[in-house]
């Protein structure tokens, strides 16, 4: 709803000064009875006073035309009776966010509370320009929303499995999401619940923090079975998951401006749950010195014995019965007042040796710390709520202290920094050992680069404090402190240091006044060095990706010197952004050193996908669904304060830029194939054919394609034409020479399946004979609304070619049937695309008016007749053929017997000349015929 506001302000900014524009958060709104609505209402273009009033009214169901006026900002007598109650009791409220944006809340909200909500401004202009008013509607439904658990006791042993299952259901009319989170509630944690893990309302699956490496290792699961029955799953129990397990289910619904509310919400009875430890076993001991010099260190070592599995130890010291110190399993240290500031002057350390051992360690022992000292161990686990949950205890034997008297007093300085930086405060301990009595201390220090000391403060017996001169800082002597902790112990303290308090520092102690130089006194010096803030300051901007792919994740490292490791100053992050063609830097966001976050006004784009983290010395800036206005050059600037001038609202002490590095944001690469092999079809007039397209690899990605026919027709020197193109969003042009209803009935296109669409030829004529192929586009839609082209790839060419016309009835599968006969009409869906990686949703759906298809039989023709009987088709086409095969043998036999008839006839002709010109020759007649007649008989 924020960012709803925040569009809206950014629109009506561009709006003419003067007019004044009210509007309302977009309707229908639709929200649950018995749970809170809030509706925004902003206005600009105003005149007047830059603080606007805003009055709420309802148009309810039962009189639509009746005002009834619920709450207003500046008439606490504008509510109707029937609402004046509830905006007594602040069930109903107006939240104001700036002078011109305000929240109408409903914290319960009642089923007659559905109508027509109009937000009114009254006029503060010279003269009425624009609009006063503008309205919404919310819709309130019945509560739906079910969950269920039976309740019990369960007893499990630690590492035993455990499964419990929860119902959740909903009737809701309306399209909405449900969510679903296991909770873990330990006794003794309060009201405070734990999540273990969840069902998100976009079926994401996230464990809680608790969970996270026990869910990453497949030990804590949640599974839908079913539709509505949610089981959680735990494969090991710990002793840390015992408490009260408990379901919530929520219902969520779309509001038009795309964001999700939830509108319901269910909680099933608890389960409780004991888990009973594995058995561990072991024991504690001490070690110290019996007796110990008064003055020395001493040192107590608590030592666990035994088997612990794992173990996550607490540690306790005890003195004469007294606890004093301890420290829990993370370390963290908690002391007594008196042993606390001991610590802090680095008098007493406790630590933990090993994970079985603990140190107790005082480095100069007195007579208070004669006595008894005994130390506990407690084995603990982590609970859920980041409780320590103690699974057994053991206490040590006791060990006895007693303290020599020292045979000489020393002095020794001691400091709590390793590293001191300018600005931070600078502590120095003077401690004197031996046998109380009364001291006296001067502190001196010798600068750097010079020999002579200056006096920094003197502390006589009676707690009088002199400060030394310094010149050129009048704010000397307020940055200077000498405290007595005790009879023995002097604090040297500057608030805040300089470079310039560098050097050897001397500490002095006396037995008796300051003046009395026959007095004893010791001394002991230190070398203290004062480092430079803004010498040290480096800043370094790192990218993983210097190049983009459109709609991918990107993320920004701005990282400070690693020289403040030890000092950790409040640091304040800058980050700019210079666009591609611009010659400026400009603010993107800046993160300030007490956590405020301010946007830059001109990179408005940015705000809705850009998540900054921040950590000591490090920025990370993560930018979603990059597209091509992101892409330009980054920079980030770091400054540095000292801790002590934050209250002053001071200057940074340090400043530095990184160095500025440039993000460039591509296209992916295209990965499109088609099949382009040529082919070739034959088929006869009149029939119906199909040409594919075929797609053999896509890029992978929230991609749509757009595919387009082309055509050429059988002559070479013709161009080709576009048949028609389905493009990106689904919608299909014809070409201009297809753009007719014949050709819109006669050309088609489908989609068979993800990689497979086809052009459907209706009636093949001779005119459609020629060369076809299809075009593949692939489209990117970026985060902006533009379509952005990746590539595109074109099918081989199909040739379509026409079969030589055979028998007239080859048609009558193009031809009307009786079967034909019937209602014909078409549906329609509608999807929508939510969410990076995308998934289409079904919208909403529609059907279009039915047409009843009726076919009149035929007239009964003589062709007809003949194709209707399949015998007579035969018939006739079998018969001429075979008759003219007969009559062919016929012909050739003939031919043959007169070749034959021929041949005779010339031989007669040939033996008749010859007997008439050798008559006369009778001998060689007679032999020549004798011959003859032989060749004749062979």
């Amino acid at each position: 709803l924020v960012d709803w506001l925040c569009e809206v302000s950014l629109f009506t900014t561009k709006l003419s000064v003067g007019q004044r524009e009210v509007t309302v958060q977009k309707g229908p709104l639709y929200r649950a009875a018995g749970y809170p609505v809030s509706i925004g209402c902003h206005v600009t273009g105003h005149q007047g006073p830059s603080l606007q009033h805003f009055q709420w009214s309802v148009y309810l169901l039962t009189a639509p035309t009746r005002e009834v006026q619920i709450i207003s900002t500046n008439d606490d007598t504008f509510s109707y009776a029937m609402y004046a109650q509830r905006v007594r009791n602040k069930d109903i409220y107006v939240e104001r966010l700036q002078d011109n944006s305000v929240l109408l809340h409903i914290s319960k909200l009642q089923m007659q509370d559905a109508g027509e909500y109009e937000c009114h401004t009254p006029n503060t202009d010279g003269k009425y320009y624009g609009s006063y008013s503008a309205k919404t509607k919310l819709t309130v439904i019945p509560d739906t929303l079910s969950a269920t658990m039976s309740s019990q006791t369960l007893r499990k042993e630690e590492g035993e499995p455990l499964e419990l299952t929860c119902d959740a259901s909903k009737a809701t009319a309306q399209h909405t999401h449900l969510s679903i989170t296991w909770y873990l509630m330990q006794e003794g944690g309060g009201s405070q619940a734990t999540s273990i893990i969840s069902l998100s309302r976009d079926f994401v699956l996230t464990p809680g923090p608790s969970y996270a490496k026990r869910f990453a290792a497949g030990d804590v699961r949640l599974d839908k079975l079913g539709t509505a029955t949610f089981r959680l799953s735990i494969g090991h129990l710990q002793p840390s998951d015992q408490g009260r397990l408990f379901c919530e289910a929520a219902e969520w619904i779309q509001d038009p401006d795309e964001t999700w509310t939830f509108i319901t919400k269910k909680e099933t009875d608890q389960t409780t749950l004991r888990v009973q430890p594995a058995g561990r076993d072991f024991k504690v001991s001490i070690t110290a010195e019996s007796t110990s010099a008064e003055g020395k260190p001493l040192e107590l070592v608590c030592l666990v014995v035994g088997s612990v599995r794992d173990p996550q130890l607490q540690g306790f010291w005890f003195l004469n019965g007294t606890e004093i110190a301890s420290m829990d399993a993370r370390g963290v240290l908690d002391l007594r007042m008196g042993y606390k500031d001991r610590a802090s002057q680095g008098r007493l350390q406790v630590s933990k040796m090993n994970p079985k051992a603990f140190s107790l360690k005082i480095f100069s022992a007195g007579p208070e710390d004669e006595g008894d000292y005994s130390c506990a161990v407690a084995e603990v686990v982590r609970a859920p709520t980041g409780s320590w949950q103690v699974l057994q205890r053991e206490q040590s034997p006791v060990s006895h202290v007693r303290l020599r008297e020292p045979a000489a007093r020393s002095v020794v300085i001691s400091t709590r920094q390793q590293a001191v930086w300018e600005g931070e405060a600078l502590a120095l301990l003077c401690k004197a050992d031996g046998v109380e009595s009364p001291l006296s201390v001067t502190w001196w220090h010798i600068p750097q680069d010079q020999t002579q000391p200056k006096l920094v403060a003197g502390m006589a017996q009676d707690g009088t404090v002199q400060l030394g001169v310094s010149s050129g800082d009048p704010s000397y002597h307020g940055n200077t402190r000498l405290v007595k902790l005790d009879w023995a112990t002097f604090q040297l303290e500057i608030t805040s240091s300089t470079v310039s308090d560098s050097g050897m520092y001397e500490c002095r102690v006396s037995e008796g006044s300051q003046n009395q130089a026959r007095g004893r006194h010791w001394t002991h010096k230190i070398s203290v060095t004062i480092r430079s803030l803004n010498s040290s300051l480096q800043v370094n901007l790192l990218s993983r990706q210097p190049q983009v792919k459109l709609g991918d994740t990107f993320d920004l490292s701005c990282i400070a010197g690693a020289d403040y490791s030890d000092l950790r100053p409040p640091l304040t992050m800058s980050w700019r952004f210079q666009p591609d063609g611009s010659q400026a830097f400009r603010q993107l966001i800046r993160v300030a050193h007490n956590g405020i976050i301010e946007w830059g006004d001109s990179l408005s784009q940015f705000q809705k996908k850009t998540k900054v983290s921040q950590s000591s010395f490090r920025s990370q800036l993560l930018i979603h669904d990059a597209s091509e206005e992101e892409t330009g050059k980054y920079e980030c600037e770091v400054e540095v304060y000292d801790r002590n001038s934050l209250p002053t609202n001071s200057p940074a002490r340090a400043s530095a830029v990184s160095h500025p590095l440039r993000i460039v944001v591509t296209l992916p690469e295209s990965k499109l194939k088609v099949n382009s092999r040529n082919q070739s079809q034959e088929i006869s007039i009149i029939s119906n054919t199909n040409i594919e397209c075929n797609i053999l690899s896509r890029t992978i990605g929230n991609l749509q394609l757009a595919i387009i026919w082309y055509f050429s027709p059988i002559s070479s020197n013709a161009s080709w034409l576009r048949i028609l193109e389905m493009d990106q969003t689904s919608v299909v042009k014809y070409g201009n020479e297809f753009h007719t209803p014949q050709k819109k009935q006669k050309f088609h296109m489908e989609k068979v399946s993800q990689d497979l669409f086809q052009l459907h030829i209706l009636s093949v004529e001779d005119s459609d004979q020629g060369r076809y192929y299809c075009a593949v586009e692939e489209w990117l839609l970026s985060t902006d609304g533009t379509w952005k082209k990746l590539g595109g790839k074109k099918s081989g060419l199909t040739e379509l070619k026409l079969r030589p016309t055979g028998n007239p009835c080859e048609c009558v599968d193009a031809c009307l049937s009786m079967e034909d006969a019937g209602m014909y009409w078409c549906k329609v869906k509608e999807w929508q695309l939510y969410g990076h990686p995308g998934k289409w949703v079904s919208q909403a759906s529609d059907e279009s008016q039915k047409i009843v298809l009726r076919v009149q039989p035929s007239e009964t023709t003589f062709p007809s007749r003949i194709c209707s009987s399949t015998p007579l088709l035969y018939f006739l086409v079998i018969c001429p053929l075979v008759m003219f095969v007969l009559l062919l043998i016929s012909l050739l036999c003939l031919f043959w017997k007169a070749k034959k008839l021929s041949q005779l006839s010339l031989r007669t002709q040939k033996d008749k000349s010859l007997w008439v010109g050798l008559n006369g020759a009778e001998g060689w007649t007679t032999d020549r015929r004798k011959h003859q007649e032989e060749d004749e008989d062979n």
